[in-house]
């Protein structure tokens, strides 16, 4: 069932309209939804630990307060790190990453712009420390054989 809301119509008088929002859920429901999102230990990015231990890219540190951004993972000594992005959230130009949010555009839409200034700035700042930084977009994780090969150069160095 659709949550509904009532509303004065303009210029009607005392007549009412029915307006249905855009989504299904109620507004309890939507948020107790958004509060189950995670910024930290997600499955996109839990998938890239168990790969990059697999490939034997060991001795990694998570979340490192101390650097722009607090890449996901980061090896200090050899000052690389890595972000895993999910691709609705940081903006990417796939299929996932360029749908629209139906609602509360006018929030979302901003915020979603603002991780990609955010992120942007970040990597600017790391690559001007001299840091590596490889950024590991959310639809990139399915193709195990692909995301290996992107981060194999990490194991030359």
């Amino acid at each position: 069932m659709a949550y509904c809301e009532i509303s004065k119509a303009s210029g009607r008088g005392n007549r009412y309209q029915k307006q249905v929002a855009m989504d299904k859920l109620t507004p309890d429901r939507r948020s107790a939804n958004m509060r189950q999102i995670r910024d930290k230990d997600t499955a996109p990015e839990m998938m890239v630990r168990k790969l990059c231990r697999e490939i034997g890219l060991l001795g990694y540190r998570i979340h490192r307060k101390d650097l722009p951004g607090k890449p996901d993972l980061a090896w200090i000594g050899r000052k690389q790190v890595i972000f895993v992005h999910g691709c609705f959230w940081h903006g990417h130009d796939c299929i996932e990453g360029s749908r629209k949010p139906k609602s509360n555009q006018d929030y979302w839409l901003p915020k979603i712009e603002r991780n990609k200034q955010r992120d942007a700035e970040n990597i600017a700042a790391l690559c001007a420390a001299g840091w590596d930084v490889l950024v590991v977009w959310e639809c990139e994780i399915s193709d195990k054989a692909r995301l290996t090969k992107k981060l194999q150069p990490l194991l030359s160095t």
